[in-house]
């Protein structure tokens, strides 16, 4: 069941199919890291789309289940998708990754994205392929210390040009495989052209602000709902009590 369909369900059809399931596929911006040493559930984009559904139609529940890992890769996320994905019964699967897999090849990468495309095409799960934030583009004096090497080798691999094409790659695969993208990495370049991006990455290297994790929550929100003619019911409870 859609969950543009599922929205819409009534008292006897959320008995039948139970709530809205999404999982968020990911790594630390997705688990929720900010600055140095910081994790916020709260503001992280997952949540803030959570609250975004329920705006729109507070009877309905949503569970979203928070399937990021700080550090890892596609590559390394592969063993590890039955267990943290599909057993939790997703309605849609959010997946985010490549601002870790940027170190590794292109091709590990690609094949990564392909196997879990894959997998969810196979169990019939609808997938959102979501591009991350850029990198920095300098090290700024206020990165932390312990990864200003780290810094510079980031900067370098956006300012050449190493991420976009990672990233132009994988929405050209995304989309030969039906899945449906939504693209937050080209909103950022847009965004760089007038904003300092480093200055919106809160570890000064790949982590947003947590105000920023509201462009990725207002880009998944229209990704899902804008583009279907349902009409979402305006009701506000459909609580049956005795």
């Amino acid at each position: 069941m859609k969950i543009t369909e599922k929205i819409n369900m009534n008292y006897e059809e959320l008995i039948q199919n139970g709530p809205i399931n999404i999982v968020a596929f990911g790594d630390s911006v997705t688990h929720g890291a900010v600055g140095p040493g910081e994790i916020d559930y709260e503001s992280v984009f997952h949540n803030r789309l959570k609250k975004k559904i329920n705006e729109k139609r507070n009877y309905m529940p949503v569970n979203v289940i928070n399937a990021g890992i700080g550090g890892i890769t596609a590559q390394g996320s592969l063993a590890r998708m039955q267990a943290h994905v599909f057993d939790h019964h997703p309605d849609l699967v959010i997946i985010c990754f490549g601002l870790n897999d940027v170190n590794g090849t292109l091709e590990e990468y690609l094949g990564a994205l392909r196997t879990i495309f894959s997998a969810c095409k196979e169990r019939d799960v609808d997938a959102i392929f979501m591009t991350p934030n850029m990198l920095n583009t300098y090290v700024a004096e206020d990165a932390d210390p312990n990864f200003f090497d780290y810094a510079a080798v980031t900067a370098k691999m956006q300012n050449e040009g190493r991420m976009d094409l990672y990233m132009t790659s994988a929405v050209t695969l995304a989309k030969e495989m039906g899945i449906t993208v939504c693209d937050c990495y080209s909103a950022w370049k847009k965004l760089s052209e007038t904003e300092d991006i480093t200055m919106l990455l809160a570890n000064r290297i790949n982590h947003p602000v947590r105000e920023m994790h509201e462009l990725f929550a207002t880009m998944l929100f229209n990704t899902i709902f804008n583009t279907s003619d349902a009409v979402v019911a305006t009701d506000s409870t459909m609580y049956k009590g005795q």
